[in-house]
């Protein structure tokens, strides 16, 4: 068998040694889905709590549970480290780091980048690396193959091979998992893509092969505008409905009657998580290289962006009906990560909505039963701890306001006991006097 063969050979029989770069939301249900069907599994990560936490079998992931994490490792298939020397043992190297974006709206691709040099010296022929993180058409084409050709022993499509596959990850989806979900491959030649449908068939339930990685590339990219610009859309009819009276929770539930022609889509307090925030922006930016103004993308981004400040400003005429001013309100902020039933802060609009309050000089406590504390994150250090939900603690606030709807929450308490409400997630279908939409 020649190189090609063999990996394949390898990969097919889980004989493959799988190597995922960045144990993070992404990295580590990999991981155990690799492991799960049957393969050897080595983790890398450069944060050492991680990977300690990895091989103690202890899940920093709230809906990733403990139990198969401890089989993974106990059985010896999982084993997670912050040594890049020991990227030569892997077989495949998955690529599952941050593509965050600067403070001009720019892609961030340093942790992408970062990796792929960390493990440079050590990558040999007979390897595969393929990329999942989002990102622009053309990363693959233009970060990665000059880098690796820098290493003159390395032929892709002969004895090394290099692929996009982008995540589909969403997190606490139970419906839809890894396992669940198809798989877009590409390669960078016909070979690489050969390696590639090997490298995942037997861990999703359906390989979707492209022509090139910038298609796939492409793919996720519309799938995340294809939800920005519906939620943009959304957002924008709510602000309509909201002057002209009426409920647009019972205008999107009278469309949705429609069997046919329509998806609905619910309005929020923002967008939030590791890619409907991001991701538009990276084509935005491509696009500039080809004289393009993507017009769609970005007042769609702009009217998702307004929308913290749309929910201070219907908070503070709330509260001015009531004769109070925001500043030396007391305002209770319900849910603080992006979306419900999680553990990820990742772009939530709350922690926006919470800053935006404390600048007009409120006083902003939280509660979230995923965070007892508020955590450190890469653009905010608040430093505040959790409020326990009670009869006594709602009517203690002049405002609650709840951004993120955990099923954990008691609404027919909070309705009871709390002044005033500010429901930005549609949890209250009928709306009494101390509630408000925003």
């Amino acid at each position: 068998m020649n190189i090609k063969e063999n990996l394949i050979h390898k990969l097919k029989n889980k004989q493959a040694l799988i190597g995922i770069i960045g144990l993070g939301y992404v990295g580590l249900p990999l991981a155990l889905r690799y492991c799960e069907v049957g393969y050897s599994v080595l983790g890398f990560d450069v944060d050492p709590n991680k990977a300690d936490a990895v091989n103690k079998g202890q899940s920093y992931i709230k809906h990733i549970d403990n139990t198969p994490l401890q089989k993974a490792v106990s059985s010896g298939q999982l084993t997670a480290t912050t040594d890049m020397k020991r990227a030569s043992e892997a077989d495949a190297l998955i690529l599952c780091v941050p593509t965050p974006l600067t403070k001009n709206q720019q892609p961030d691709l340093s942790f992408i980048i970062n990796s792929l040099e960390a493990v440079m010296p050590y990558l040999r022929e007979g390897q595969v690396i393929s990329l999942e993180s989002t990102t622009y058409p053309g990363t693959t084409d233009e970060i990665l193959k000059p880098r690796i050709e820098q290493n003159s022993t390395l032929k892709i499509g002969d004895n090394f091979f290099l692929a996009y596959s982008p995540e589909r990850e969403d997190p606490g989806n139970k419906k839809f998992t890894l396992a669940t979900t198809p798989k877009v491959c590409s390669g960078y030649t016909p070979s690489c893509l050969e390696v590639t449908i090997a490298l995942y068939e037997s861990v999703a339930k359906e390989v979707v092969p492209v022509s090139s990685p910038r298609t796939a590339e492409m793919s996720k990219l519309l799938e995340n505008i294809h939800r920005a610009i519906n939620i943009g859309l959304i957002n924008e009819l709510k602000i309509i409905a909201d002057k002209m009276g009426i409920d647009i929770y019972e205008v999107i539930h009278a469309a949705a009657t429609k069997p046919f022609g329509f998806v609905p889509y619910y309005p929020g307090p923002g967008l939030g998580g590791h890619c409907i925030p991001i991701d538009p922006f990276y084509l935005t930016w491509k696009s500039k290289e080809y004289g393009i103004h993507t017009r769609f993308i970005e007042l769609a981004g702009e009217i998702n962006t307004h929308m913290p400040e749309w929910v201070v400003n219907k908070t503070a005429l709330a509260l001015n009906e009531r004769g109070k001013a925001v500043k030396n309100s007391k305002i209770l902020i319900l849910g603080i990560t992006y979306k419900k039933n999680i553990d990820d802060m990742r772009e939530s609009p709350a922690v926006n909505i919470m800053e935006l309050l404390m600048e007009r000089g409120a006083n902003i406590a939280y509660s979230d039963p995923y965070f007892p504390t508020f955590p450190k994150m890469r653009e905010h250090d608040l430093d505040l701890q959790g409020v326990q939900l009670t009869p006594k603690t709602l009517s203690a606030y002049d405002c609650v306001v709840i951004t993120t709807a955990h099923d954990t929450f008691d609404y027919q308490m909070i309705s009871q006991h709390a002044p005033l409400i500010i429901d930005t997630r549609g949890v209250y279908k009928s709306l009494n006097g101390n509630i408000i939409r925003a």
